[in-house]
């Protein structure tokens, strides 16, 4: 495939902004305003009164397993359902694909992963950076405004290693890595390279390996389920995610006890329940389903942990705590015998991780601010992953340049509003695991596709989706599991959002501002549907 640069003449968006604010946003900005004791220009002391803002990404975590997003879950999850209680939950939250890397990118730079060299399906751990050298980032903008950026957790957006050879596992670990969290605006880091089933299995510090791998693991091709592959000395499984908790803690306590008055930003990007499903002995049979319903109850106690850190070391009530997952729930934690046991991990709606429905790309996401996120509230707001940048770059009163996050939307009038209500976001661009696309506009959906595009029926490799409409257009206010297609009788909606996502996709942007380039492959099946949406 051959990357070039597709730029139109002009972009769809003319109209430049400052902070890509929804039309209730001066309303967060006067409550910001407030808040710090001032306006924009915040003196240094301004600055120590910024929020510490910490999210908490996990891997594979379905909707439905929160029991405060689903009353019918077959487990409880208190620290989650205290997080909802002091917080606000968001029910229409959205990451950008139904799988694992193109969602991260788009967390951490406010861009859709389809506009760099990501078409489909995730990084392996040995792959190069997928994060462009330069751009702006969650982190990196955060840093340039005083606060103190770390990283724990699942990166999975590839590293630039030092080859030993043209094979792509031919890398030498004893040597210092490029491309990773210290080179996108994390001050630190600690973690792993890829998901945790995914070899070569070690821990990595900074731009290091920890322990250089010399020894091999046989692959488990049953849950647990990891693939085979180097390990290094000091790595098991079952403890990669007890370990990671304990670095955040340990950085939670080093910054309570710093003397900087600088704030924090800490991404905890936890690695289950993701595969291998490892709980530890005190989870066990825990959740009286299986082993993912003991895992999940788990990440619920570990995100306990972390709040009770941030209550004991007086952070809490300055903290803004986001708890979110990267997609919806992984089929490998077996569906059937949890519906066994009464429980739906999508909580209802249709599919599952790698799809475009929603099951795939509707997530949790819920958020504490004391003070400011009125608790104990739900929205009903359109808000995706894909914001966290422009969202922070109003916190701290900074202008994104047009060459940054070209697909973020500030969510936080959204998250500080006293009513539940929020502006209608800009149209939303959702992926699945094939790389097919849906655009969310309001109570539609459109997917460009004839099945979900991921995993689940009608799957696009395993079923025949030839005598399918192509396209499939949902009412969601109506039909949340997206059972009735409407493309045929609803043809202006259809044309209209095809419009508007193929402007998208040749702007380089779906927010106002210089249209920017993106990278385009050829071919690029998935965009071939664009001949049939005029200009």
């Amino acid at each position: 495939m051959t990357p070039r640069s597709l730029m139109p003449a002009r972009s769809p968006w003319s109209r430049p902004t400052s902070l890509r604010c929804g039309a209730s946003g001066f309303a967060g900005l006067l409550l910001l305003a407030l808040f710090f004791g001032g306006g924009w220009g915040l003196s240094g002391a301004d600055a120590a009164r910024r929020p510490n803002i910490l999210v908490i990404l996990a891997d594979d975590m379905g909707i439905g397993d929160l029991s405060c997003l689903n009353p019918q879950s077959a487990w409880k999850t208190p620290a989650l359902d205290r997080l909802a209680r002091e917080g606000r939950i968001f029910t229409d939250a959205h990451c950008a694909s139904g799988v694992c890397t193109p969602s991260r990118y788009a967390l951490l730079t406010g861009r859709y992963p389809w506009r760099g060299r990501l078409k489909q399906g995730v990084l392996r751990g040995y792959d190069p950076a997928l994060i462009e050298p330069g751009r702006l980032t969650v982190p990196g903008l955060l840093r340039q405004h005083g606060y103190v950026t770390a990283m724990v957790g699942k990166w999975h957006l590839g590293i630039d290693w030092v080859k030993t050879g043209p094979a792509l596992e031919a890398v030498d670990f004893s040597r210092p890595y490029g491309g990773g969290p210290t080179a996108h605006g994390f001050d630190s880091f600690f973690g792993i390279a890829a998901s945790l089933d995914m070899p070569a299995y070690y821990y990595m510090e900074n731009d290091r390996v920890v322990q250089v791998p010399s020894g091999q693991v046989a692959a488990s091709l049953k849950p647990p389920m990891w693939r085979a592959g180097p390990i290094s000395p000091d790595f098991r499984h079952e403890d990669v995610l007890g370990r990671l908790v304990e670095r955040s803690l340990s950085f939670l306590d080093e910054r309570a006890q710093a003397k900087d008055g600088k704030p924090f930003f800490l991404y905890l990007a936890l690695t289950a329940p993701h595969t291998p499903i490892v709980p530890t002995s005190k989870f066990r049979g825990r959740s009286g389903t299986n082993a993912y319903g003991d895992f999940a109850m788990e990440v619920d106690a570990r995100v306990g942990e972390i709040l009770a850190r941030l209550d004991a070391t007086g952070q809490g009530e300055r903290t803004l705590v986001i708890f979110t997952a990267d997609n919806g729930f992984a089929p490998v934690g077996n569906l059937p015998e949890l519906r066994s046991f009464g429980h739906e991990p999508s909580a209802g709606f249709r599919g599952h991780k790698a799809d475009l429905y929603e099951g795939g790309t509707r997530i949790p996401f819920l958020a504490r601010w004391p003070g400011v996120v009125p608790a104990g509230t739900r929205s009903g707001a359109l808000i995706a992953q894909v914001d966290l940048l422009a969202t922070c770059a109003e916190l701290v009163g900074a202008r994104l340049p047009d060459a940054s996050g070209e697909d973020s939307v500030s969510h936080l009038s959204a998250l500080s509003a006293e009513s539940a209500t929020a502006p209608e976001r800009t149209p939303l661009v959702l992926q699945s695991s094939n790389g097919s696309f849906a655009i969310r506009e309001g109570r539609w959906k459109l997917c460009l596709c004839p099945g979900s595009g991921g995993w689940s029926y009608p799957h696009p490799e395993k079923d025949d989706t030839s005598r399918m409409p192509r396209f499939q257009l949902y009412d969601l206010e109506k039909d949340p599991g997206e059972t009735r297609n409407l493309m045929e009788s609803e043809v202006e909606v259809v044309q209209r959002l095809g419009r508007r996502l193929r402007s998208y996709i040749e702007s380089g942007r779906s927010t106002p501002g210089a249209p920017q380039p993106t990278v385009r492959a050829d071919p690029w099946p998935q965009v071939a549907w664009m001949s049939e949406f005029g200009p």
